[in-house]
């Protein structure tokens, strides 16, 4: 839908501009002002938006996906001041300044500083983020709406509907997300028209040893599965009721003993086969629905290691997954509101400050979860957004210098 242009509730915004702050301590300007130097986009001379405000303007934005350009501005520029910031230095602008301060900045510092900066984040002490010593994470992709521009329909295509087009072109996106925090720690994105499996042959470079891997059966292929094992990383993977696994060797727990073929003539000749463990299992459905047979495949070869009914378990925290997405694509950018970029270069620039902001809200929900020695999925994603929104930390936490002067 449209975006309507919305203010901030009237009165003292103190609270407001201040959740600026909160996001900008996980960023701090020293490691903006070394991305800027690196991609070439730091300021060259003195402007009324200099290139790090900018990329704090640009986490601020998603923070508050309701608000005006001008209102999330004049929010963050109080908020400079507030922390110190000589008033003359930064001034307030207009949307075209503010547009063009954007389209000087590009996304790709967005994106250096994303991948600077995400990571897992759980500790040994978070509750509920590894299951027997390996990190639990999760590949899984989505969409999000694009403005209907006609940039942004030749960068990124739309999905066919049975009657015409859809109201929106789309970009795609695939991330690796750790279960236990939703802490997104890699993303690819691209057009709609370009597949998840391609996105996701780019993201699993940053699966490591030590992590189990959680994906469902759309991802599920040969020539995959064999090159993300090759990160070390083990695996958990949902595949077809239907595909072919042979049982070489039943196991006390119920699992067997498989292998995975590239081809048909490869099977016969027993050929490239590679180890896997299947664990089969079905869950009731709803009352007169016949049950669901579920497949997993996994690296994990020693049912002392990893038994089946465990196994079965832990599969199913792969929809932590879909609750990270629906933190980012509703409670932080809205319920269907569409990304307000106009063309492709500054939607991929929203696009990573909406995961900036995203990875802010969970850094700062897992750093109470510790205090509290309490699961991370016991804490309220929207109640965290609320709180960061009106928090008031102490100045500094918002530098505006890399020497704080």
């Amino acid at each position: 839908m449209a975006r309507t242009a919305a203010g901030l509730p009237a009165g003292s915004r103190v609270t407001d501009f201040i959740s600026v702050g909160v996001l900008a301590a996980r960023y701090p300007r020293d490691l903006v002002d070394r991305v800027l130097a690196e991609t070439g986009r730091g300021s060259q001379r003195q402007r009324q938006l200099p290139a790090h405000v900018v990329v704090y303007y640009v986490i601020a934005l998603a923070l508050f996906m309701s608000v005006s350009y001008g209102e999330v501005l004049q929010c963050l520029l109080e908020g400079l001041s507030w922390l110190g910031l000589p008033p003359d230095r930064v001034r307030t602008t207009g949307r075209s300044g503010i547009s063009q301060a954007r389209a000087r900045l590009g996304p790709e510092p967005m994106r250096r500083i994303f991948e600077a900066v995400a990571k897992p984040i759980a500790t040994k002490r978070t509750r509920g983020a590894f299951y027997r010593g390996w990190r639990v994470v999760a590949i899984d992709g989505t969409t999000l709406d694009v403005p209907d521009t006609a940039e942004n329909e030749k960068e990124f295509g739309r999905p066919g509907v049975a009657r015409g087009k859809s109201g929106f072109p789309q970009l795609r996106a695939v991330f690796l997300s750790e279960v236990g925090t939703h802490a997104f720690f890699h993303v690819e994105a691209g057009p709609y028209t370009t597949s998840e499996n391609v996105l996701a042959a780019k993201v699993i470079g940053r699966l490591t040893p030590g992590m189990l891997c959680l994906a469902d059966r759309g991802y599920f292929s040969y020539a995959f599965w064999k090159s993300t094992r090759a990160t070390d990383a083990d695996l958990l993977w949902r595949v077809r009721a239907d595909a072919i696994l042979p049982c070489l060797e039943r196991l006390d727990d119920g699992s067997f003993l498989s292998k995975l073929y590239p081809s048909v003539s490869a099977r016969r000749r027993d050929e490239e086969g590679v180890s896997v463990r299947v664990v089969e299992y079905t869950l009731d459905g709803a009352v007169g629905e016949p049950q669901t047979v579920y497949r997993l495949v996994t690296s994990i070869l020693d049912p002392l290691a990893g038994p089946a009914e465990d196994l079965a378990d832990l599969y199913h925290q792969r929809w932590e997954i879909e609750t990270a997405f629906d933190e980012l694509k509703t409670h932080l950018r809205g319920r269907q509101v569409v990304l307000r970029s106009k063309t492709p270069d500054l939607v991929f620039q929203e696009f990573y400050g909406l995961l900036l902001a995203h990875y802010a809200v969970r850094g700062l929900m897992h750093e109470a979860a510790l205090t509290a020695d309490v699961d991370p999925d016991r804490l309220s994603f929207v109640h965290a957004i609320r709180v960061v929104r009106r928090d008031v930390l102490a100045p500094g936490s918002f530098p505006p210098s890399a020497s704080q002067a």
